[in-house]
């Protein structure tokens, strides 16, 4: 059995060992450790939550919403396109030193020879300024009379609704109120007319609970401008 080298309690030996020992890194938990995204749930997506702007209760930016009109549109360019291309072609032919076709030369005597009080002409003349007045008019109305604008609760969205589905809405409602047997809604941009057939109760208790309901279903749709109820309730015809 052989002797420990150095003193003879081993104090040696403990040193050389203690020196070639390394000291392992010691990690500490932070006092306050930082909120974990997955358990934290609404916290921290309400805190991140960039809401939208959002439009108050002006109606600014509400307005009806205009129509492309492309079936005007696309028959005047094509109007144009045929009445310039004749006129262009005509005007090469003459400068190519041909003869004009005739009915450009036939038009050209017209008016040549006819006074401005010639009736064709008046004629002529209304049709134009008939035409002119329709295309300004579509120039300048929205159109899509249609779509009845709703609301704006964020500024990047705008909606509409139908007046057939706002009128199958109001007649959904309608039905349920206990004595009405059919409900028919005839629906303007302005005005929801409501004729209502009640086989039982009081015409006067079924009128009034049609207009309690009718106007919480107004206010559902969402409208910027809510249209005004008018609201009858009627017997059913006798049958023959």
């Amino acid at each position: 059995m052989s002797e420990p080298h150095g003193g003879s309690d081993g104090s040696d030996d403990f040193d050389a060992f203690e020196k070639n020992t390394r000291r392992l890194p010691v990690l500490e938990k932070p006092k306050d450790p930082p909120p974990d995204p997955i358990g934290s749930g609404q916290a921290s997506s309400t805190a991140a939550y960039d809401p939208l702007p959002t439009l108050g209760d002006g109606k600014d930016g509400n307005g009806r919403f205009w129509s492309a009109r492309r079936v005007p549109a696309g028959l005047l360019a094509l109007l144009l396109l045929l009445v310039a291309g004749a006129f262009l072609y005509d005007i090469t032919a003459v400068r190519a030193h041909r003869p004009a076709m005739s009915w450009r030369r036939s038009l050209a005597g017209q008016l040549a020879r006819r006074p401005l009080d010639d009736t064709w002409v008046l004629v002529g003349a209304g049709v134009a300024v008939a035409l002119g007045a329709w295309l300004l008019v579509l120039a300048v109305t929205p159109g899509l009379r249609g779509v009845l604008p709703m609301r704006r609760p964020h500024a990047e969205v705008r909606a509409g609704l139908h007046r057939a589905a706002a009128a199958m809405v109001l007649r959904d409602w309608a039905v349920e109120v206990s004595g009405v047997q059919s409900v028919r809604v005839r629906m303007t941009r302005t005005r929801a007319d409501v004729l209502a057939i009640s086989h039982f109760r009081e015409l006067d208790d079924v009128r009034a609970d049609l207009d309690e309901v009718l106007a919480g279903a107004v206010r559902s749709l969402g409208l910027t401008r809510p249209p005004a109820l008018s609201v009858r309730v009627v017997r059913p015809g006798r049958k023959r």
